[in-house]
C-alpha cells in the first residue's frame, strides 16, 4: 500500500505483512486508524480502517493462510524472525553508541604565520581611519553630475 507522510511529503509503502500486522492489531483492541511511521522523519500518519481493509478484503483468510504456512515452515518463520531484531535489542544497542577514536589532523607541512612587521625606531604608528576623522564631502558641481542631460 502506497502512502505519502502528512508532515514531509516522502512517499513510503507498507507492505502485505505489515498491513496484516495493522489489520490485526487494529481488530484486537478496535481501533479505527492505525499509525504507519514515516521512514525519513519517524512520524506517525494515520490510515483509517476502511483503507487498509480495501487493500486486503479478505484479510481474515489471508492471515489465517499465513499463520498456516508459519506452523508448516517453523524454519523460515525463524530466519524471518532473526532478519527483524526485537525492539529491545535495538533500544539496548541505541543507548550505547560505539567508541571510535579521533583521528589526528595533520595538514602536512606548512610554513608558520610569520610575525607582524616590526616597528621602526622614530616612526610613529600610522594612525586608523577612525583617529583620522572622516574626508569632507565631496563637491557639487554641475559639470561632475553623469545623469542624462535635458535638452532645452
Amino acid at each position: 500500500m502506497n502512502l505519502r507522510c502528512a508532515f514531509c511529503q516522502t512517499p513510503f509503502a507498507i507492505g502485505r505483512n505489515e498491513t496484516l500486522a495493522a489489520l490485526q492489531h487494529m481488530d484486537a483492541e478496535n481501533l479505527s486508524h492505525y499509525d504507519a511511521h514515516c521512514p525519513r522523519c519517524r512520524r506517525a500518519t494515520p490510515v483509517l480502517r476502511q483503507k487498509l481493509e480495501m487493500t486486503l478484503p479478505n484479510w481474515r483468510e489471508a492471515l489465517n493462510e499465513l499463520e498456516a504456512e508459519i506452523a508448516a515452515h517453523p524454519q523460515q518463520a525463524a530466519a524471518l524472525a532473526s532478519a527483524e531484531p526485537a525492539p529491545a535489542a535495538t533500544a539496548q544497542t541505541e543507548s550505547q553508541p560505539e567508541q571510535v577514536a579521533a583521528k589526528p589532523r595533520s595538514r602536512g607541512a606548512t610554513k608558520p604565520k610569520p610575525d607582524s612587521k616590526p616597528q621602526v625606531a622614530g616612526r610613529p604608528n600610522p594612525a586608523s581611519r577612525s583617529e583620522q576623522g572622516r574626508k569632507p564631502p565631496a563637491k557639487n558641481t554641475p559639470g561632475a553630475s553623469k545623469g542624462k542631460k535635458k535638452s532645452k
